[in-house]
């Protein structure tokens, strides 16, 4: 079981003897642990040199890099070593299949609403009285089958978001701003946390979509772009209510987090380095936890859970074993 390093301080990175050690300013060090890492978040001000990720490449390990705001900003992506020309042309294939791709686009927005509804029915059940937006949500739902083109399936989705969105003022146990979802950039606390832990979720799927033999850039819900890897959005999209929503609501709920742990700047919010390593830590926690997996009868991580995500469209492309995203039934 591999551990992620998330690192804050300013210095430099750099192979030392066999390990990758983090100097910072001061003279003081860091070794990581080389032979269990899985990948490595800089948050820091961090100089690396080529030799530094030649190393990191050559162990397979991905780096993913945030600005002193704590936004992603990209991730160093070591050369595929899982590669397989025949996925890759049935993975192409499958995108150019457009009944095919709007089957599995289909079904990340299946998973991904019915999360929202086991979250929104969690809550219903302890006195938030969320019934219309379930309504509404089981409603949309139904369209979906109806949808003949992946463009629709997101005009569906976005809908569904929004009711969702709108329903947190009743999740929340106190007053909070939070009127609308605002992306780009952040202009309160929640749409904050939605931002930091959201690109957390989308770096864990692409280091598990990276232990696979899957192309990350070749997408079926979200446009394949320059300079992207999109799939992780797609796969993301399962895992968001799972992950990155239980955990603002407890942030929340259990005054875990407040105003007072973020800065204000030019009309954008973002969090203080203290706030950033609490929630961290909460993620990977949250990414070691345990559920018995009902097909494979075994415990699996949410970690793992991703993988299998990875591998049940290998099979469907592949082998045409019908694709069924992960949805949450506890």
């Amino acid at each position: 079981m591999g551990e992620s390093y998330y690192l804050f301080s300013d210095g430099t990175l750099s192979r030392k003897d066999n390990v990758l050690r983090l100097k910072t300013a001061t003279g003081e060090h860091k070794d990581l642990k080389i032979e269990v890492t899985r990948d490595v978040y800089l948050f820091g001000e961090v100089t690396l040199n080529t030799k530094c990720l030649n190393y990191m490449g050559q162990l397979k390990i991905p780096v993913h890099i945030f600005n002193y705001y704590g936004y992603y900003t990209g991730s160093f992506y070591p050369k595929e070593v899982n590669v397989s020309g025949k996925l890759l042309i049935k993975q192409v294939e499958t995108f150019l299949n457009e009944e095919k791709k709007l089957k599995v686009a289909k079904e990340f927005i299946l998973g991904g609403s019915h999360n929202i509804l086991r979250n929104l029915k969690y809550y219903n059940n302890r006195e938030k009285d969320l019934n219309q937006e379930i309504i509404e949500i089981e409603s949309l739902r139904e369209k979906i089958k109806k949808i003949s083109s992946v463009e629709e399936l997101m005009g569906i989705e976005g809908n569904i978001r929004k009711i969702y969105y709108d329903s947190w003022k009743k999740i929340f146990n106190k007053e909070v701003e939070f009127e609308k979802r605002v992306k780009r950039p952040p202009d309160n606390m929640v749409n904050t946390l939605i931002s930091f832990i959201n690109t957390l979720v989308y770096t864990a799927v692409l280091s598990e979509i990276y232990k696979t033999q899957l192309n990350p850039t070749i997408s079926f819900l979200h446009a394949p772009g320059e300079r992207r890897f999109s799939l992780c959005l797609d796969i993301a999209e399962i895992f968001k209510p799972l992950i990155a929503d239980r955990m603002i609501f407890t942030l929340v709920n259990k005054n875990m987090i407040s105003e007072k742990d973020f800065d204000e700047e030019s009309n954008f919010y973002y969090l203080k380095e203290k706030a950033r390593k609490m929630i961290l830590k909460e993620f990977d926690d949250r990414l070691k936890e345990t559920i018995k997996h009902r097909t494979l009868n075994k415990y699996v991580s949410y970690r793992h859970l991703m993988r299998l995500e990875c591998y049940k469209l290998i099979k469907f492309m592949t082998e045409n074993e019908e694709y069924n995203s992960f949805k949450i039934w506890w």
